[in-house]
């Protein structure tokens, strides 16, 4: 679990760092933007910017259920927080697995990536898609039950 934060709290670091240097210079309000500017870097590459993740298993019974897609992704993934910020609010609709929190998770995403932790991998009734287009993930949870 802690090294899905070990990105965000080293973005906060060192704009503190940078942020006290610039103040120690006179400039407080560079300062300020610049800290501000990291705290929502680091925001940004933390799990808080993603929906709730909940284990693979729960995942897997929930998207039989419901037909939705299932988002196998990690904390500092580009493709991931792309993925997550292209889908918008209908995000919210996916079942969403942390890999790095979720053993279980990252087990099917090296199954079905050649023992590689590829994400996101999105899982579509049993059939896994590596790093798919936002729109066709959008059009899958407009198809969903």
């Amino acid at each position: 679990m802690m090294r899905a934060w070990i990105l965000p709290i080293v973005l906060v670091l060192c704009g503190s760092s940078v942020a006290s240097g610039l103040f120690a210079q006179g400039s407080p309000g560079r300062a300020t933007a610049f800290l501000v500017g990291f705290v929502l870097l680091a925001g940004v590459n933390s799990p808080l910017f993603f929906p709730k993740s909940i284990g693979a298993l729960e995942a897997q019974r929930r998207s039989a259920v419901d037909g939705k897609p299932v988002v196998y992704w990690r904390a500092g993934c580009t493709y991931c927080m792309r993925l997550r910020f292209r889908l918008g609010r209908r995000a919210r609709q996916a079942h969403w697995v942390d890999i790095w929190r979720d053993p279980a998770g990252a087990a099917a995403v090296r199954e079905v990536n050649d023992g590689n932790e590829t994400v996101p991998t999105v899982f579509v009734a049993g059939r896994p898609h590596v790093n798919p287009g936002h729109a066709w993930v959008r059009e899958q949870l407009s198809s969903s039950r």
